[in-house]
């Protein structure tokens, strides 16, 4: 509806995980950079932490697109992406075959177990990565976890086999250090909090996606507006594109080339979002001493922003 009247290609703050939108922030620099490490460096299990909105899920795929690229990763690439992780046991291992493309023509777990082993160790002989992740994965239970733990365990006499990523909500964080999980809790070679966003880092977020969806002139959101973003959403990026679309659908109603602090407020109202009640903001920091470095920062960037403009070369990616 808005684009023509803003001067934009395309909407700037759709929900989806598009790579093309990713603003590396500091606290997305981090949590990307130690994941990419972690993996290349093949530490096994990295737990991923963050309030709800502040786009882990995004730099989750980001992950996985970078290290597809033969500039960063030396060998394929194969990968299994659990979404919704409220399984039983039989139901994991089932869905971890089916990611990795993994058949097994027996309900044997044995067996299943004997398949994925298989796939690991050639994937290694190629001098590929194998990795496993599990979003939302405050929502595992304690039993599923030991499952996962004993997945990770398949390691040859050099390296693991598998890499493993758990990611979800601060509530991880607690769930993992429940006594009967004192085993995986020594598994975990990494750990990263994802905060949200600063005013500053909201201010150069919203521009970025701007740019991105095409827009050549003056931004719509002015100074005011921007703080009135920030006021509402606390920095967090779920919330920022939920409130900065609205306003802009708003602004087009009202043939207003400039959003002012007053429509920020009234699609923050609509979406039902008071004042009073500011979003929860972490201001976390990574909770582990940060892996030792093999791909420097700098080079990450430039990675994104070839990964953006779409050209990295994937290898093989599942």
């Amino acid at each position: 509806m808005y684009l023509s009247f803003y001067g934009l290609k395309e909407e700037p703050f759709r929900l989806t995980p598009d790579p093309r939108f990713l603003h590396l922030a500091e606290p997305h620099r981090t949590v990307l950079t130690g994941l990419v490490n972690s993996i290349l460096l093949r530490k096994g299990v990295v737990v991923v932490s963050g309030p709800l909105g502040t786009g882990k899920t995004t730099i989750l795929h980001a992950t996985l697109h970078l290290l597809s690229s033969r500039a960063v990763a030396s060998g394929p690439t194969v990968s299994a992406f659990l979404l919704n992780p409220t399984l039983s046991r039989e139901e994991l291992l089932e869905a971890i075959l089916e990611e990795f493309e993994v058949s097994c023509p027996t309900a044997s777990k044995p067996r299943r177990l004997a398949a994925l082993h298989q796939m690991l160790l050639e994937t290694q002989r190629r001098g590929g990565t194998a990795v496993l992740i599990v979003d939302e994965a405050h929502l595992l239970s304690p039993e599923l976890l030991e499952e996962i733990r004993l997945l990770s365990n398949t390691d040859s006499y050099r390296e693991k086999l598998i890499q493993v990523i758990l990611c979800g909500q601060p509530e991880l964080v607690s769930l993992l250090a429940r006594p009967e999980l004192r085993a995986l809790q020594h598994r975990v070679a990494s750990r990263c909090h994802l905060r949200a966003l600063s005013q500053p880092e909201t201010r150069a977020y919203v521009a970025e996606r701007l740019h991105t969806a095409g827009l050549k002139g003056p931004s719509p959101f002015p100074t005011a507006a921007l703080e009135a973003v920030f006021h509402y959403t606390q920095g967090n990026p779920r919330l920022i594109n939920l409130v900065c679309d609205s306003s802009l659908t708003i602004g087009w109603n009202q043939a207003a080339k400039q959003i002012g602090p007053e429509i920020i407020e009234e699609a923050a109202m609509g979406l039902q979002w008071p004042s009073h009640e500011p979003v929860e903001r972490v201001a976390g920091r990574p909770i582990a001493p940060p892996v030792e470095s093999e791909i420097p920062r700098s080079a990450v960037d430039v990675l994104v922003k070839a990964l953006k403009q779409g050209r990295t070369s994937a290898r093989s990616q599942t």
